[in-house]
């Protein structure tokens, strides 16, 4: 593990590139940095989610939107013209074609200004080879492929970022410096991504991960859910917020930290993974689980997966060391009758007898008003999403 910078908390693993960017205006210069924009520009959900990531130094160590060089290399290779690791290109998209290169764009959302961006490239992007390149498909029946081909604007827009202010949101997002301030030094910090409700395969899953042979016996684990965009069936942020919130008051564990990630979903899967683990090492994090098929997704049509099961963690585990992190391979987590929750192998080895609930009974349980079994769901998630249906 690599020590942060001079001036960071000592003991706590460097950021992507080895600086934490912070693009925020002092609050003295904000009016005259708004007062000298040439035009208004509304962000879409997707847009400010990386305006915000790249203002407080989730995108470390990106000091604005990626220029032309920059995006292609990123979609030829997973990384910037300069060799740093990328998984996903980070671009704001326009429909405008009068936006001109030097143009200083007030970026708004929602009623708030959130940034200043001064153009500094601008082109048509090749979105077929982006497809191919970052997704490694161009079907639309990807939900990402079909976002670049239907959502994003004809034109692409780099350059640096002046930040305002951060989107008001349901989830309260903090910085990577601020959740930072709450890792314990010296000692692993295991990150786990999710977008959907916690249940108990999730929680045993993460807190199994402080016993893995690779992570420190003091180890905190991050659980850091995106609160952006994700796929069109999944539950809404304000109502994961509140399942989270519930959860965290209810286990009361001092070795789990909570924290939102304003991030848009791509189910990229290998490519998301990179993108992910090396946007929680800005937050502090030095190790990253890995589940089988992350990020991935199916076509809509025959229901193929787009990924294989172990690509993601197998590209990730691939880039780890270059990024100066470990992961953690996923428990294949079943829950018997006999030992609770087991791994797969175990079970089966034993003859153990595995209990099922599917997302679907799950669903209908719920909106029946049926008891949901505790060893499936905390009762304080299914409260929540009870009240919520």
């Amino acid at each position: 593990m690599s020590l942060a910078p001079t001036g960071a908390p000592a003991g706590l693993i460097r950021p992507h590139g080895g600086t934490l960017v912070d693009l925020m205006v002092a609050a003295d210069q904000r009016e005259s940095v708004r007062g000298a924009v040439d035009r208004v520009v509304e962000c879409s959900d997707r847009n400010a989610c990386d305006v915000e990531l790249l203002v407080v130094g989730g995108f470390s160590p990106l000091r604005g939107f990626m220029h032309q060089e920059d995006y292609e290399a990123v979609v030829a290779t997973h990384r910037t013209s300069s060799g740093l690791l990328f998984g996903l290109p980070i671009v704001f998209d326009t429909d405008n074609a009068s936006i001109t290169i030097g143009e200083r764009l007030l970026l708004t959302y929602r009623g708030q200004d959130l940034a200043v961006l001064t153009v500094e490239s601008r082109w048509e992007p090749d979105k077929v080879k982006e497809a191919k390149g970052c997704y490694g498909t161009t079907s639309l029946e990807h939900p990402a492929v079909r976002m670049i081909a239907c959502e994003r604007g004809r034109y692409y827009l780099g350059g640096r970022l002046q930040g305002l202010a951060l989107p008001q949101r349901d989830f309260p997002c903090r910085t990577p410096a601020q959740v930072r301030a709450t890792l314990p030094e010296g000692q692993d910090v295991v990150a786990f991504q999710c977008r959907n409700p916690i249940h108990r395969a999730h929680y045993e899953l993460f807190t199994r991960a402080l016993e893995a042979t690779n992570v420190s016996r003091e180890a905190v684990v991050l659980v850091h859910p995106t609160c952006g965009p994700t796929q069109d069936d999944d539950i809404p942020g304000s109502v994961r917020f509140q399942t989270y919130e519930k959860l965290a008051a209810e286990v009361n564990n001092p070795r789990i930290r909570w924290a939102y990630l304003p991030y848009s979903m791509h189910m990229a899967g290998p490519r998301e993974a990179l993108q992910h683990m090396l946007i929680r090492k800005n937050y502090g994090c030095t190790h990253f689980i890995i589940g089988r098929d992350m990020a991935g997704c199916k076509s809509s049509l025959s229901g193929t997966d787009f990924y294989g099961a172990y690509e993601a963690q197998d590209f990730a585990r691939d880039h780890a060391s270059e990024l100066g992190m470990e992961t953690v391979p996923s428990l294949n987590l079943v829950y018997t009758e006999e030992e609770g929750y087991v791994t797969a192998e175990h079970a089966e080895a034993r003859g153990l007898h595995v209990k099922n609930l599917s997302g679907t009974q799950f669903r209908r349980m719920l909106r029946g008003g049926e008891e949901i079994p505790e060893w499936f769901a905390f009762r304080s998630v299914v409260e929540v999403l009870r009240a919520a249906a």
